[in-house]
C-alpha cells in the first residue's frame, strides 16, 4: 500500500488530495480537503485560519505628481548703472576698447576695417556696434555711406 499526497494551486485556494493505493488497485480511497492556508498547517493537524480579505486601498492613476509652490521668489542681479559702464569704457587690449579707439578717430572706420581688426563676422559686428555700444554703454553711433557704397562708423 501505498500513499500519494498531490497538490494543486487553483483560485488562491491549495487543493490537497490524499489518496491511499493498494497494491492490487481495486480499491482506490481518496479524501480531499480545500485550505486557504497552507498544506503543511493541515498535515499538522492545526486549524486552517479564516478568510480574510485584504485591506488595500484601489490603485491610482499614473499621472506625475504636482510641483510645490517655492517659498520665496528670487530677486534678479543689481546691474550697475549705464553712467559708470559708459566712462570705464573697456580693459586695456581688449576688443571692445580696439573698437571704441577705431570708432573716435576723425573719419571713422568702416565695416570692413572692423571686422579685419576684430575677426567677427559682418553680423556680429553690427550685432556689437547696436548692442554693446548703443544699447548697454549708451553712445550713438552714426552710420554713413560713402559714395563707393561703403558704411562707416563713427562716435561723437
Amino acid at each position: 500500500m501505498r500513499r500519494i499526497r498531490l497538490l494543486s494551486w487553483r483560485t488562491g485556494v491549495i487543493h490537497v488530495v490524499t489518496a491511499v493505493i493498494t497494491a492490487e488497485r481495486e480499491n482506490m480511497n481518496t479524501s480531499i480537503a480545500e485550505e486557504t492556508g497552507t498544506a503543511q498547517a493541515q498535515a499538522a493537524g492545526e486549524k486552517p485560519k479564516a478568510t480574510k480579505k485584504a485591506r488595500v486601498a484601489p490603485q491610482g492613476a499614473h499621472v506625475a505628481k504636482k510641483k510645490g509652490k517655492s517659498a520665496k521668489k528670487a530677486t534678479p542681479a543689481k546691474k550697475a548703472p549705464k553712467a559708470a559702464k559708459k566712462a570705464t569704457g573697456g580693459r586695456e587690449g581688449s576688443k571692445t576698447n580696439t573698437v571704441l579707439e577705431l570708432l573716435k578717430r576723425p573719419g571713422g572706420v568702416t565695416a570692413k576695417e572692423l571686422m579685419k581688426t576684430t575677426g567677427w563676422q559682418p553680423h556680429s559686428v553690427r550685432g556689437f556696434l547696436s548692442g554693446t555700444i548703443g544699447k548697454k554703454m549708451g553712445l550713438t553711433v552714426t552710420s554713413t555711406k560713402g559714395e563707393d557704397g561703403e558704411r562707416t562708423y563713427s562716435i561723437a
